[in-house]
Formats: structure tokens, C-alpha cells, sequence
């Protein structure tokens, strides 16, 4: 658990959806969820997935971390983050939100989600960082991790795969309380 009084569960996304697209939207429902449980939401701090999960969690009080980033050469955080972290460059940013997580929830995206998804999983599955909640909300990455886990060298029992916002938060209130 975290130097913190409360768990923080790290929200992994694309910066890419708009507000009213489904990704956002489902988004903002995860971040309701994660807030109402109790729990401290983090991501990294910009726009699409990132802004709709910490706009949910606002909506209902929820405290809200984002890790920014010099290198991306923005304008800081989007307006629903409390608590605004900012590194230098990708890897601190990555490590950072990696050392927050006592939980991590991947959403669809890109390149930059593929990274986080991959570190997390790699970390636990070489025993670098302790087992974690790990969730793929959706079937979005099913194919990536499968297609690697085919090759023989991890099962992937790490990452829990649903469709579901409750069983997410059912495992986590389950595994902390």
C-alpha cells in the first residue's frame, strides 16, 4: 500500500477521445466508480481518457493525481486534476505513475497505453514490482496479450480481463478491505 491513507488506483488511456464519444464516456464512469469506492484516481493528467475518468471522479468528489510531462510541451493538466506531478521526461513519468499504483486499469489507446500496460505486466512478471489489481477494461489489448502469451514466456495471469466497471471495483474492495 502507498505512503497514503487511501489506495490510488493508476488509470492508463488514450488522450485521444473527445467528450461524448463512448471511450470518454466509459472513462468518466470508471472514474466515478474508482472515486465513490474510496480510492484516489491518478493518470496522466491530459486529455481524452485521462480527463474523462478524472472529471468523473470530481463529479463526486474524488481525488484526482496527473502526471505531466515537460516533454510533451502542453499547457499542464486538464481541469480535474487536484494534485498535478510533473516530471521531466517519459520514463520518469512512467516510473511515477508505476510507484503511485497500488491498482492499474488499462483503457484502449495507443502506443503510449501499449508502453504502461507492457511495464506493468513486465514488472510483475519478472517479480519487480509486487502483484497488483491489474485490469484490461475491455477486450481492446485481448489480442496483443494473447498473441505474447503464445510465445510461452508469461501466461498473463497478471491482467484480469472484463467488461465490467462493478467487478473492477468488487475485486478491489475485495483484495483492500
Amino acid at each position: 500500500m502507498n505512503k497514503q491513507s487511501k489506495q490510488t488506483v493508476v488509470v492508463f488511456g488514450s488522450s485521444q477521445p473527445k467528450p461524448g464519444s463512448s471511450n470518454y464516456e466509459c472513462a468518466q464512469k470508471l472514474g466515478v466508480a474508482i472515486a465513490q469506492a474510496g480510492y484516489v484516481l491518478a493518470n496522466g493528467g491530459y486529455s481524452g481518457t485521462m480527463a474523462g475518468s478524472a472529471q468523473g471522479a470530481k463529479s463526486v468528489d474524488g481525488k484526482t493525481i496527473g502526471i505531466t510531462c515537460k516533454i510533451f510541451n502542453r499547457n499542464g493538466k486538464n481541469e480535474w486534476i487536484d494534485e498535478e506531478i510533473y516530471t521531466e521526461n517519459l520514463n520518469q513519468r512512467l516510473d511515477k505513475l508505476i510507484e503511485l499504483g497500488d491498482a492499474y486499469i488499462t483503457l484502449p489507446g495507443s502506443t503510449g497505453t501499449l508502453l504502461e500496460l507492457a511495464m506493468v505486466w513486465e514488472l510483475m512478471n519478472k517479480k519487480f514490482l509486487p502483484q497488483r489489481p491489474f485490469f484490461c477494461l475491455g477486450d481492446y489489448w485481448k489480442p496483443v496479450v494473447e498473441t505474447i502469451v503464445q510465445s510461452g514466456e508469461t501466461d498473463g495471469q497478471q491482467i484480469l480481463f472484463t467488461d465490467s466497471i462493478d467487478e473492477i471495483i468488487t475485486n478491489l474492495n475485495e483484495t483492500w478491505r
